[in-house]
């Protein structure tokens, strides 16, 4: 039986999928690992463990598939590798997207009056969040690390770029088009990397990866006696799109894993928005590269693992649908999620996490379902910076991992006051990689796809009287505190 595989490598865990020609899941195995957090907004990852994490997942599905047609892969974006060209050895640990230590760096360029420049090119703000500025930290506070890069001796990656070098030992150095875009190095227009952006954050050309379309041929992966070919590499947000098949002008998808994304697809128009969204590349499939305006919340699945393995609320994450109310009732308690910041539309390095309203009387459950509400009240906000923009959401799906948790999906909908689809299976980015792959491999067309049956979907459908915009405007009363604080 032939499958399509997909490597979903994700900010906590790695997955490694077996699909079969219908898109059905006939093999899964997912692997967590640590992040580290070694200072106040720094977030990494040990490459080894990264590494490892792949391996233990991808391993068993190659000994269980002889008959492999390709391999999709889909990463974490932004998140930013360097590693010797030689050695193949990262010098530094893997510096996560969610990171904020180059806010000051960022704040340095802005007063030099780059930002406009470098949002005009690359539909991005200038902010910590991508990975130009982490690359120039590695580049100057690892010890030789610039003296090697100028010599073309070191290589960048997103977490894509890294995977293919170390799966085809140094063979393949190549990223796609939708990685690229998350780097603020890409020319979204051009579709190339930008010689002016190069200069502005002081990073060599040389150390920068081929980029192509997302469906191209990347080469031959090597791993347990099988030579495999990679068709498909897609950022995991692009990816989702992609799974969720949005392939026309104006649809719409929300992801719920590490942090929340929200993406429309706006064909061929570049939207520069007003209102504090991302304008990036969708995808680049079938000879087209769409673009896409994108609302990133930071914090979302991170705020649950924190519930758990940081205040020991509850073993699992699944158990949090016992901590949230129903109604939505946190007894006034409010919390603002800015672990490392705050994302679209504010973009604040440095507001920090924080409860307000806690009383005597407050419980574990207020406390839980104020974070669950926090999460909304990112959702609105992002949803009236779209509405800013131009963009009305009619209806949204959703996917990822808190997409599995029945009241929060209800009380998104009754926030929203709108419909919310929930696909029966929540696995879109994995499926993304694949159709990517597929797609990559011509063993289907986005026209067929469009055409395959999707799966059973259940709409969560607002109810009455339980969004109290009353409680809102105190939320967005205690962020703005906030942010005016760490203005």
């Amino acid at each position: 039986m032939s499958v399509l595989v997909a490597i979903d490598q994700g900010t906590t865990s790695t997955r490694s999928v077996a699909f079969n020609s219908d898109l059905s899941v006939a093999y899964s195995l997912q692997k967590e690992y640590p992040l580290q957090y070694p200072d106040d907004g720094w977030v990494e990852i040990d490459p080894e463990e990264l590494l490892s994490s792949v391996y233990s997942t991808l391993d068993p599905v190659i000994e269980k598939f002889i008959d492999i047609s390709a391999v999709g892969i889909t990463n974490q974006r932004e998140t930013t590798i360097v590693w010797d060209a030689e050695s193949g050895k990262p010098i530094y640990n893997a510096i996560v997207w969610q990171d904020r230590r180059t806010a000051e760096h960022c704040m340095q360029l802005k007063k030099k009056g780059y930002e406009e420049e470098i949002a005009n090119r690359t539909g991005l703000l200038l902010d910590p969040y991508f990975s130009a500025t982490k690359i120039a930290w590695i580049l100057d506070n690892v010890n030789g690390a610039r003296q090697l890069a100028e010599k073309g001796q070191l290589r960048f990656g997103t977490v894509d770029t890294f995977l293919l070098w170390n799966l085809s030992n140094g063979e393949i150095y190549k990223t796609d088009v939708t990685n690229a875009s998350r780097t603020n190095l890409f020319n979204i227009h051009t579709k190339e990397w930008d010689a002016e952006l190069l200069k502005i954050f002081n990073i060599p050309l040389s150390m920068l990866p081929e980029v192509n379309a997302s469906d191209a041929d990347y080469g031959i992966i090597r791993r347990k006696g099988a030579a495999i070919r990679v068709r498909g590499v897609i950022g995991d947000q692009q990816s989702a799109l992609v799974g969720q098949k949005c392939f026309n002008n104006g649809e719409m998808k929300a992801t719920f894993g590490t942090g929340c994304f929200l993406m429309v697809n706006t064909g061929d128009q570049s939207m520069q928005s007003n209102s504090g969204l991302l304008n990036t590349i969708g995808y680049g499939l079938a000879n087209k590269t769409p673009f896409a305006l994108e609302g990133s919340i930071f914090s979302a699945g991170t705020i649950i693992q924190w519930l758990r393995d940081n205040m020991k609320f509850f073993s699992d994450s699944s158990h949090s649908i016992d901590f949230l109310s129903q109604t939505g009732n946190s007894n006034d308690v409010i919390f603002i999620p800015g672990f490392t910041g705050i994302g679209a539309p504010h973009w604040n390095s440095e507001v920090r996490a924080g409860f307000y309203g806690i009383t005597r009387d407050t419980t574990q459950k207020d406390m839980v379902t104020a974070a669950f509400k926090a999460i909304i009240y990112q959702v609105i906000d992002i949803k009236d910076a779209l509405q800013n923009d131009g963009i009305e959401i009619k209806n949204l799906s959703i996917d990822g991992g808190m997409a599995a948790n029945s009241k929060f999906c209800q009380l998104l909908a009754d926030y929203l006051e709108q419909d919310i689809h929930v696909p029966s299976s929540l696995e879109s980015t994995a499926i993304g990689a694949a159709i990517t792959a597929g797609l990559g491999s011509s063993l289907f067309s986005i026209e067929s796809l469009l055409q395959m049956s999707s799966s059973d979907t259940t709409v969560f459908q607002p109810r009455n009287d339980i969004f109290n915009p009353k409680d809102q405007a105190r939320w967005r009363e205690f962020l703005r505190v906030l942010l005016d604080t760490y203005n």
